[in-house]
């Protein structure tokens, strides 16, 4: 049965920008971590064009009910005009680690 907790998924263009975007998430309780992944080559197509970006991966550890609140605020720091953020349900795991997840949250 799928917890509560979730994994979110997004990208930045520079590992600044992730970094602070990942420091403003933990500090404001929207997420208990942020994982950061420099290297990333992105394809895709924006406004009818093929483009290869190189971006930063973020993966923050919440709540399902966190997840709208920690869109908004990517949305609000983010550089890019629809930046990715989708939420992956975390169904099982360690659950002193899903535990603590729920208290820095909170």
């Amino acid at each position: 049965m799928p917890t509560e907790q979730r994994l979110v998924y997004m990208t930045a263009g520079s590992a600044d920008e992730a970094r602070a975007i990942g420091e403003a998430l933990v500090a404001e309780q929207l997420a208990a971590c942020v994982n950061l992944i420099e290297g990333m080559t992105s394809i895709y197509r924006w406004q009818g064009e093929v483009q290869r970006e190189s971006e930063t991966v973020l993966i923050a550890k919440t709540q399902q009910d966190r997840v709208a609140a920690l869109t908004e605020r990517v949305k609000a720091l983010h550089s890019y005009d629809c930046p990715c953020v989708v939420s992956i349900p975390i169904e099982d795991g360690n659950p002193d680690f899903l535990a603590w997840i729920d208290e820095q949250v909170k």
